[in-house]
């Protein structure tokens, strides 16, 4: 809801600011449009093999921490089935060192998601620049003095209304994938 209230002052801020630049210099005209980048990736034909590359990755990966966790959980089955026959000793170094590799295990698993999250970055990050690109391209074309994201990054829309007119005239969006041949 905080986000919700962020998105709308900011946006009224911007609004009221280009009111006041375009009374301020009345002989500027002011042109704003409007583009969903999330739907112009999601139709992006080279989309699919980037889904399908992170999906093999992350598959890799949580193989890779099921086999670690496997194995912790091997020898925590080990220690359970002899911790009634060693020492004290040997019951608390054990513990320490199944605390230990728990703690490394978890740390495996934050590694590994930050990895994911690279890796979806590094793989996504030519779509964007193919999109900045043709945004821009379309946005010289039709003039326009500003173009708005519709969305935030965490989904939240921006242009909470605009009229039919608006829709056709501003949304730039389909221009956006014409020129990226979608």
């Amino acid at each position: 809801m905080t986000k919700r209230i962020f998105s709308i002052s900011l946006l009224c801020l911007l609004v009221f600011g280009f009111v006041g630049l375009s009374t301020a210099n009345a002989q500027q005209d002011l042109k704003i449009g409007y583009v969903d980048p999330q739907a112009v990736m999601n139709k992006m034909p080279a989309m699919k093999a980037v889904q399908q590359k992170l999906q093999n990755y992350i598959d890799k990966k949580r193989q890779e921490f099921s086999q670690k966790q496997a194995d912790f959980q091997k020898q925590v089955s080990e220690y359970q089935q002899k911790e009634a026959v060693i020492s004290d000793e040997a019951k608390k170094k054990e513990q320490e060192r199944l605390g230990q590799l728990n703690s490394q295990l978890q740390q495996y698993q934050s590694k590994t998601q930050q990895e994911i999250q690279q890796k979806q970055q590094e793989l996504i990050s030519p779509l964007l620049d193919q999109i900045d690109s043709a945004v821009n391209t379309v946005a010289k074309r039709m003039n326009l003095t500003y173009v708005f994201n519709q969305n935030t990054s965490n989904g939240d829309v921006i242009i909470l209304y605009a009229s039919d007119e608006a829709q056709q005239k501003y949304n730039i969006t389909q221009q956006v994938m014409d020129e990226l041949g979608i």
